[in-house]
């Protein structure tokens, strides 16, 4: 086993203070949002941080999987809503929805599997944030909404992930109420992959986590990529950039490896 390591996603040398927790642990990622009191509200500081440290990850080979969690009651809340009512132009909010849009999308193009590990509740841009997570695991006590419309906003952009998730007038049912979800029906719906007993959670993470680091670190990079990529296609281009891309997975040693050991019925040596 490899040392413990933990790190703060902040300018500032690595203290609690730190608006994302970053634990780095045999190639797995742990992230915890930091903004317990105010329910994890993603401000315009929390998302800087929050681009920094998927930045980093982004670029570090020995990274096989992250799990995004979070401090204190709740998971996420969504956006500072008083930090947003402090600039009322335009401009700004633009800017605000795009820069978060970018971190969104940022958590999609990580060359590795993402696992929301989701305790409390998850609203507006928090559900977006689940939404845009490859993998979600929650706790049964959480909660999932697109609130915004309580407040005569509709939620635009956590409608995007949250659509790519769940069927349309499920989603549609939940963008114009604002209702709550339980976490029992956001699996049934497939906006997390499971709902377990809070005392479980940590351990069903933990499961995950370990089935994917088993696995080709290679193919899981082909994979995710791939994945995302031909959702946008229409059906014959997808097929056949999916084709080209299990043709290179194909030459790749870890592939040959692979087969071999399953020919020979031994475990594998993966050697990417």
């Amino acid at each position: 086993m490899q040392p413990h390591s933990t790190t703060a996603a902040t300018a500032t040398p690595a203290t609690n203070d730190a608006l994302v927790l970053r634990d780095d642990h045999d190639g797995v990622v742990t992230l915890r949002l930091n903004r317990p009191l105010q329910f994890n509200a993603l401000s315009e500081a929390m998302l800087d941080a929050l681009q920094r440290v998927l930045d980093d990850i982004a670029q570090d080979a020995t990274v096989r999987c992250v799990v995004l969690g979070a401090e204190g009651k709740a998971f996420c809340a969504g956006h500072d809503l008083r930090e947003m009512r402090g600039t009322p132009e335009l401009a700004y909010y633009r800017a605000l929805f795009a820069r978060c849009s970018l971190v969104m999308q940022a958590i999609q193009a990580l060359p590795v599997p993402v696992i929301a590990r989701v305790h409390g509740v998850a609203t507006a841009a928090g559900c977006q944030l689940v939404g845009s997570c490859d993998l979600a695991i929650a706790s049964d006590a959480a909660r999932f909404a697109v609130s915004g419309i309580n407040v005569g906003l509709f939620c635009s952009t956590p409608a995007v992930a949250l659509s790519r998730n769940v069927l349309a007038k499920r989603a549609f049912d939940m963008l114009v109420t604002g209702r709550f979800i339980d976490a029992a029906t956001a699996a049934d719906w497939g906006l997390i992959n499971e709902a377990v007993p809070a005392a479980d959670l940590d351990d069903a993470v933990a499961r995950k986590v370990a089935d994917i680091v088993s696995k080709s670190p290679t193919a899981i990079r082909y994979g995710k990529a791939m994945f995302y990529r031909q959702r946008q296609m229409p059906l014959g281009d997808a097929y056949a950039y999916a084709g080209d891309v299990m043709a290179r997975n194909m030459m790749d040693e870890d592939a040959g490896e692979g087969i071999d050991a399953f020919l020979e019925k031994r475990p594998a040596r993966w050697r990417s």
